[in-house]
């Protein structure tokens, strides 16, 4: 896709330009996408369209995100009609095209879109089988399958593409088409190479930065370094006569420029002379913690059971700590972009958002169009991993394009990115717990501090973007996801979850990769390790003593036997203890989740060499067991958790959003560092644990959380130093040594 897509198609023209009749099912939708009743989702309408040709095209409503679930859908709708694998195409996150399935978040793809999509298959199977019984004379229960053809006993054989004839279904879903069995897959469980891998290695994928329209100009938006700064003053004559036809376009305090070519866009946006009112301050950053503990909250309890303050009283031996994790960012590699084209008779955009059509309704409400009016085509973009700006710009471009009265493209600059996309927010977790005189735990008290951590635009919230905060639209909450993970695996006969959702926060604050579970995971995973070092217990083995759930269990004895885990206490007994020793010292260890306390299971050992003078902190081998249950790519599943893993050591070890009383000060590379490949550990292994008989559970996310813990238990291990604040710089090293 060289060029514009055809703006204007809408189902029915597809449909013919295709040659295709559309098979489609009424799946029941998760309560975060269901909208008004929609009488179409009762009809056979819109999830898949079988083609002259016999190829079979899928209408998704979820999106590829270099995640590999457009192969992995493809893969599980493949099965369920016995077609082969290259004869799916799957189109995604159109608006107009596809149902809506809810966000792409959650590692919901498969076990949600996926778990839809094969039902939707299962019910075309059935249907077509029966239009071929009864063409070809034979009963249903006789015919078998192949690669799109119905057979019968004799020879005789129809084409999906025969059956259907181009003839309409309409007819209501039944509803009582069971999938296949497990045992009966054969696509699904299979290392198919993914489709978009090529054109993006060859180059020859487009982005949505690769996009063009006929007649559009390119913009920049001009914001202040403080968040809620308001405009005081435009001086538009600052860019008179700057080549590319420049304009300056405003509303409220959305302030931005357009322009023939992008480069002049820049040239304005950097010369265009704007003064902001003063916006409040913001604490010095070593204050953080403080701030968190400060601001108010509206406190709930997440999990309670026993006494705890009784079992707190009788245990032999207690233990409290305190862990911090900062403001991290995204960091996307290729700034967001998207482009728009705001007409009287309609609205497109094209946007890598992983949520169409709640950017849709949002845009809508921001432009004062009925949603019916806009249609959003999906395109992708370089990877987000949570609310980065991919929904902003999808706004400055709408905004913009009605503004100027032309088809707009917006790209973000870095610092644009990096200063301005909502970060996960700072959070401060509180736990104690109390040790029984055989090293058991008898009472945990945690205390989790966050703000929401689910500001995405859904259902028309606007306020939730940039732009239509800069017009006065209001802010309105989501999930609130900062609890994720809060509430543990184990089994203690005292326990007590609470959660201080907080009513503020410092920075711009939204959702990223995992929301609050790496964080929780971080507090829960590293103070088991306290308290198995206080209990002189090996971590493992601490840990199973305290778990119930044999799916639990499995991953922690899978990662030992993976990792070849030294038995023992941490940390070890032959760490170097003298002041001033400059020898590297090395340490493992250990940390579980199961994620959302709902998702996959995941075991992971971290091995760590780290160097006393100097404090940097090397990974040098990361081993996981990993249950997701039924596995649909083990290739495409392998990817997920690597990318998981050093995503994950990136945030442990480097990222924290620096700012001072001016704003945010990492606007580039060097305030905001990411691994580089030279820090990536020399092995990561992986064990794979397949079951087939289980559903399918999402593994976007899941191989992320433990990361952070197993990294400073590991660090525990090798030093006797206890790290508790992310991420694990080499002056926090060293402070911990000294």
């Amino acid at each position: 896709m060289n060029g514009p897509m055809n703006h204007r198609m809408n189902r029915r023209e597809f449909l013919t330009g295709a040659g295709a009749l559309v098979v489609s099912f009424s799946i029941p939708l998760p309560a975060g996408a269901q909208q008004a009743p929609n009488p179409r989702l009762e009809q056979l309408d819109a999830w898949l369209a079988v083609g002259g040709d016999g190829k079979v095209t899928v209408f998704c409503g979820k999106v590829e995100l270099g995640t590999g679930i457009q192969t992995a859908l493809a893969q599980i709708v493949a099965d369920e009609l016995d077609v082969a694998f290259e004869r799916v195409h799957i189109i995604m996150g159109d608006t107009a095209l596809c149902q809506n399935q809810g966000p792409t978040v959650g590692s919901q793809s498969i076990p949600n879109g996926g778990t839809q999509l094969r039902q939707a298959a299962a019910e075309a199977r059935h249907t077509l089988v029966g239009l071929a019984a009864a063409r070809l004379g034979a009963p249903a229960d006789r015919l078998t399958v192949s690669d799109g053809a119905v057979m019968a006993p004799g020879g005789a054989k129809l084409s999906y593409a025969e059956v259907l004839g181009n003839r309409k279904f309409d007819r209501k879903l039944d509803r009582k088409v069971k999938p296949k069995a497990s045992s009966a897959l054969k696509v699904v469980g299979q290392s198919i190479q993914r489709v978009d891998i090529p054109g993006k290695v060859y180059g020859t994928h487009a982005y949505v930065q690769n996009i063009r329209l006929p007649g559009m100009v390119h913009g920049r938006v001009v914001r202040p370094p403080r968040q809620k700064a308001v405009v005081a003053r435009v001086d538009e004559s600052s860019v008179k006569g700057l080549p590319g036809n420049v304009r300056v376009a405003r509303k409220g305090n959305f302030v931005a420029v357009v322009a023939d070519r992008e480069e002049q866009a820049i040239a304005a946006a950097r010369s265009l002379k704007v003064e902001w009112s003063s916006a409040a301050q913001l604490p010095e950053m070593k204050d953080l913690p403080a701030v968190v503990k400060a601001t108010p909250a509206v406190e709930r309890v997440l999990a309670a059971a026993g006494d705890v303050e009784n079992g707190m009283a009788g245990a032999a031996r207690a233990l409290q700590a305190e862990y911090f994790i900062p403001f991290q960012m995204h960091a996307s590699i290729g700034p967001s972009c998207a482009l728009a084209d705001v007409r009287p008779d309609g609205v497109t955009l094209w946007s890598p958002t992983q949520s169409s059509f709640n950017v849709r309704d949002s845009v809508a409400t921001l432009l004062g169009r009925p949603a019916s009016q806009v249609r959003l085509i999906w395109v992708e973009g370089s990877g987000c991993y949570g609310q980065n700006g991919a929904d902003d710009v999808t706004a400055d471009a709408a905004l913009l394009s009605q503004l100027v009265g032309r088809p707009v493209r917006v790209q973000w600059m870095r610092h644009d990115e990096h200063v301005h996309e909502p970060m996960t927010p700072a959070m401060v977790i509180g736990v104690r717990a109390g040790l029984d005189r055989d090293g058991g735990v008898v009472a945990w008290d945690y205390l989790l501090r966050s703000p929401n951590h689910g500001k995405r635009p859904a259902f028309g919230m606007a306020g939730n973007m940039i732009a239509g905060a800069e017009l006065g639209m209001p802010e309105r909450y989501g999930i609130v996801g900062a609890d994720r993970n809060a509430r543990h695996s184990y089994q203690f006969p005292h326990n007590r979850v609470r959660f201080g959702l907080m009513d503020s926060s410092v920075l711009r604050n939204s959702s990223l990769r995992g929301l609050g579970s790496p964080q929780n995971t971080f507090a829960n995973e590293s103070f088991m390790d306290e308290l198995a070092a206080a209990a002189g217990a090996d971590p493992i083995a601490f840990r199973i003593r305290h778990l119930k759930d044999p799916r639990a269990i499995a991953v922690l004895e899978e990662v030992a036997k993976l990792s070849r885990w030294d038995t023992r206490p941490s940390p070890r007994k032959d760490r170097t203890r003298a002041a001033g020793d400059r020898r590297a010292v090395t340490g493992r260890g250990v940390a579980f989740v199961q994620y959302n306390n709902t998702g996959a299971y995941v075991a992971l050992v971290a091995q760590v060499r780290l160097e006393r003078k100097s404090g940097k902190v090397r990974v040098e081998r990361v081993f996981v067991a990993h249950d997701c249950g039924l596995i649909v790519n083990p290739d495409g599943l392998r990817n997920q958790i690597e990318g998981n893993v050093i995503q994950g050591l990136s945030r442990a070890l480097l990222e924290e959003v620096q700012f001072d009383r001016s704003g945010v000060k990492s606007v580039d590379w060097r305030g905001y560092p990411i691994m580089r490949f030279s820090d990536v550990p020399q092995e990561i292994g992986i064990s794979l644990i397949n079951r087939p008989e289980q559903p399918a559970l999402g593994a976007g996310e899941p191989a992320g959380s433990p990361i952070f813990a197993a990294v400073a238990n590991a660090i525990f291990d090798a030093t006797g130093g206890r790290l508790r604040s992310v991420p694990f710089t080499p002056e926090r090293v060293r402070a911990v040594l000294a």
